[in-house]
């Protein structure tokens, strides 16, 4: 048993204070078979899919706990579909998107992906939480909002409910809905952020928390932050930077390439991918749609239905200058192939060692 098993920890079940967030099924399982606990990120799959991947998650980890996270935003229109959603796209950016598969030499895509057949709307996201509310699953993360109803309907099935939040402001809103768990999601993040650092962001929520249990997220890939998360009164720590490095993720090996080589200094806030601020991988991608001549990025969920087709391509032809990921600045941490477990293993040995530290450095008590 790990000397880092808290109170909280063994009140969810788990060894670690290290929870996992991913989109893949292989790196869930990993995670918990490792001690942590992890969050499979429903928020890109259809209905159909997420109840496929809950029951295979939950037939190989038994009674291990885990998550799903889902996304709530709001959005600048409800287009039944993502033909409908597109052709509100202005012409010059419809010239735009043109001109960079031109210019790349982009090949169209083949096989299906989310971004390319599906648009962000109302009736998907009932969609999506119905068929995570009527799984097993032990808790249900929501991001990129906060819906009362959605976090009531999961309490009422005795789900835990963890809310991930990207300023002091919403917690408020997260204690008036009942939320058992808050993440606190720092501008060091991936994906979809906010403008404060998370070192900065999170002591200010644990003040206002008023005893709602914290973790720590944005921009952690080492010991030294968990120790000091842990310090500042959260709870644990939440990642999911840190498996795209993964043999369990499976990244494709262009983009494993990119990953890999990557700094802190290599992500990049753009609103060119979803249409919202979302920290990825800097490319050519989030080059051109910075350039001076280059329109602005149209709100979600307009810009996916824009340039999915081509996001599309991108992907499945890794077309190396434009190819991409949302990842945040903990990248850095990140540089070679490797596996859950031994993320995992290290993270722990660095968080001892860095406790260990720490209480030498301490001044004896008089």
């Amino acid at each position: 048993m790990s000397g880092l098993r808290t109170e909280f920890c063994r009140q969810l079940g788990i060894e670690l204070p290290i929870f996992g967030f991913s989109h893949s099924v292989e790196v869930t399982v990993a995670i918990a078979e490792a001690g942590g606990f992890p969050v499979f990120g429903a928020a890109r799959e259809n209905p159909d899919r997420i109840v496929a991947d809950l029951a295979e998650i939950r037939e190989r980890l038994g009674k291990r706990p885990f998550g799903v996270d889902l996304m709530f935003p709001k959005l600048a229109g409800d287009e039944p579909d993502r033909a409908a959603a597109r052709a509100k796209s202005p012409p010059g950016h419809l010239a735009f998107v043109e001109q960079l598969r031109a210019k790349y030499q982009v090949p169209a895509a083949t096989k299906p992906n989310f971004f390319a057949n599906q648009v962000r709307n109302q009736a998907f996201f009932r969609a999506q939480t119905e068929a995570v509310l009527a799984s097993d699953v032990d808790a249900v993360a929501v991001a990129v909002g906060l819906p009362a109803d959605v976090i009531r309907a999961a309490k009422a099935r005795g789900k835990q409910t963890f809310a991930l939040i990207g300023a002091v402001r919403h917690v408020a809103a997260a204690r008036a809905a009942g939320v058992d768990v808050l993440v606190v999601q720092g501008y060091d993040a991936g994906g979809h952020t906010g403008p404060v650092g998370t070192f900065t962001l999170v002591p200010q929520v644990i003040e206002a928390a008023d005893g709602i249990p914290v973790l720590a997220a944005g921009g952690v890939g080492c010991g030294r932050q968990i120790a000091a998360a842990l310090a500042m009164g959260a709870e644990g720590v939440w990642l999911g930077t840190a498996w795209l490095a993964t043999r369990e993720y499976g990244t494709p090996p262009m983009l494993l390439k990119k990953l890999l080589a990557a700094g802190s200094e290599d992500t990049v806030i753009t609103r060119a991918h979803s249409g919202k601020p979302c920290r990825v991988l800097r490319s050519a991608w989030s080059d051109e749609w910075a350039a001076k001549d280059a329109p602005e990025a149209l709100p979600m969920p307009y810009q996916q239905a824009l340039t999915g087709d081509l996001l599309a391509a991108i992907e499945e032809h890794q077309v190396e200058p434009l190819v991409y990921e949302a990842a945040g600045q903990s990248i850095a941490w990140f540089n070679e192939l490797t596996s859950v477990a031994a993320i995992m293993q290290r993270l722990t040995r660095e968080t001892e060692s860095a406790l260990a530290a720490l209480h030498r450095r301490l001044p004896a008590a008089s």
